[in-house]
């Protein structure tokens, strides 16, 4: 999106962006509709009110700025800002290169999908600014700020099959250590702004432990512990202990060189037969403060953008609802900033149709959509809950607004909502048998279709293991209904005898759940 040129003083622009102050009428509907409460079958709680006076939306209006440079000015006339980020890239390499077979089968790689060159630099293109300011902060090589091409291909959305995500593809267990939320609502690891910084806090503690960026890259990408004893096996035999010495996974073998031949694309385009768009040398996008819970949906809307789009800035939430208290901030492009600061202020009454409510007991979803006065199917999708499970007490969904629960979510439940949930398995029996001559845990096991693991379990001894005649047996058994008065009951505390296949006697007993217990599997 090309930003019209001017002169913008961000701590000025509440007044420049209130001369306007309607909102836009609402977009056409479009197939990639967010989930709401009119989409679930809800009434909303949202209702378009007139806009207040100019002077009120002027003195409500939200806080709009760079959010690497907060309080900066943004000159968009001014020459450098005209100037191609390419080429401030360029100036900024300062790793040694490298050149080997590994460089040149990456170069070959790309030189051979230039429309897959092409769609990364462009989707690059949104967030290349951002990085690169927030690599000269540090004083690091601009090299680091091309580590996402080959990351993630600059998609805040990828998911690796080992579970790491965003952009920087950071694992959840490394996303917390540098702060990263992952809840209910959000993961920070596909904000684009919070994971830059994340992972070059992690790439410059990687960097002071290993004193060599190859290593910290290798260490990025497989472990710190792992380039460490790596090291440690090249010292103890005499061997150099540089990358390209190091005995490691070929995934890492070929990082770093995958990393030098972007480089080297970037450098010189044209020796690969590849063109890279033209970057602009100024921010992409500015951030919105939000001081209120908002819909998703309602937030594009208010910047008059497409859901799907607005959704490229803002891929962190997990939920279709943004929440005040976590911090949030929309990143926008410049005009949609605009568009989005000055619909806010002139916006009365609420903005979210959801909210958190926390289980007071454990529920049955069925039961916990019925107290919330929306449908099983909805709350399950919208809150992921799998069949056949209960949701914990103290676990917290998210639900539409109304009566008692209609307030914003609080900064507690935004950073540190979860959800438990628990097989919502039948009550188990215990029966208790004597065995019989030459019981088995195997002929025990066949006889109740259990397996023998399970039976071993119980009884503590080992699946191969034979009883003694007479000794006492434990099994768990679904519970079945008995008739009681002339209806069926399960009896919870009822004991019963019966015969085993092999004359011996069974007291059974029926109980809602044995601690420790697995339930009895069908083979």
């Amino acid at each position: 999106m090309s930003l019209r040129p001017q002169t913008l003083a961000l701590s000025g622009l509440a007044l420049l962006l209130s001369a306007c102050a309607s909102l836009p009428p609402p977009p056409p509907a479009s197939a990639n509709a967010q989930q709401s409460p009119q989409s679930l079958g809800i009434k909303p709680s949202i209702a378009p009110l007139d806009p207040p006076p100019v002077a009120s939306a002027r003195a409500a209006m939200p806080q709009v700025e760079d959010d690497v440079q907060p309080g900066s000015q943004v000159n968009l006339d001014d020459s450098a800002a005209r100037d191609d980020l390419w080429e401030r890239i360029r100036r900024g390499f300062a790793m040694p290169d490298l050149d080997n077979e590994g460089v040149s089968r990456a170069e070959a790689w790309y030189r051979d999908r230039p429309d897959y060159v092409a769609r990364m630099t462009e989707r690059g293109s949104r967030y290349l600014y951002h990085i690169v300011v927030e690599v000269e902060k540090r004083g690091m090589p601009m090299e680091l700020a091309l580590l996402p091409f080959i990351e993630s291909a600059f998609n805040p959305h990828a998911v690796s099959s080992a579970k790491a995500t965003g952009m920087w593809q950071f694992m959840p267990a490394t996303g917390r250590d540098f702060d990263l939320k992952q809840n209910i609502f959000r993961d920070d690891r596909r904000d684009v702004l919070a994971s830059t910084r994340a992972a070059l806090d992690y790439l410059g503690r990687l960097h002071a432990m290993f004193g060599d960026w190859h290593l910290a890259l290798a260490a990025y990408n497989w472990g710190q512990g792992n380039v460490q004893r790596a090291i440690a096996r090249n010292q103890k035999a005499g061997r150099p202990t540089d990358y390209e010495s190091l005995r490691m996974p070929d995934e890492t073998r070929f990082y770093v060189p995958k990393l030098q031949a972007v480089k080297n694309i970037v450098q010189r385009p044209e020796a690969f037969a590849l063109t890279l768009p033209p970057v602009a040398n100024h921010p992409y996008f500015l951030s919105v403060a939000i001081d209120r819970d908002i819909d998703v949906e309602v937030a594009a809307r208010l910047a008059d953008m497409p859901l799907d789009r607005f959704k490229q800035f803002n891929p962190q939430a997990n939920k279709p609802v943004l929440l005040a208290a976590a911090g949030s901030k929309v990143l926008l492009p410049y005009d949609n900033a605009e568009a989005c600061a000055r619909n806010l202020a002139a916006h009365r009454g609420p903005l979210a149709s959801w909210t958190a409510w926390v289980l007071p007991r454990t529920m049955k979803p069925g039961e916990a959509a019925r107290e919330v006065g929306m449908s099983e199917d909805a709350l399950r999708e919208l809150n992921r809950i799998p069949p056949r499970m209960l949701v914990k007490a103290g676990s917290t969904l998210l639900v539409p607004r109304g009566g008692k629960r209609d307030q914003d979510v609080s900064e507690h439940l935004a950073d540190n909502a979860s959800i438990s949930l628990a097989p919502d398995a039948p009550p188990l029996r215990r029966v208790s048998l004597k065995a019989g001559k030459g019981e088995t845990v195997a002929s025990v096991a066949r006889r109740y279709k259990l397996s023998t693991s399970q039976v071993a379990q119980w009884n503590k001894v080992s699946p191969q293991a034979s009883f003694k005649t007479g000794q006492t047996l434990v099994v768990y058994l679904a519970a079945k209904p008995r008739v009681e008065k002339g209806r069926v009951s399960r009896g919870a505390g009822a004991k019963v005898a019966r015969s085993t296949p092999n004359g011996a006697r069974a007291s059974v007993k029926t109980a809602r759940s044995v601690a420790g217990v697995q339930k009895p599997s069908k083979r």
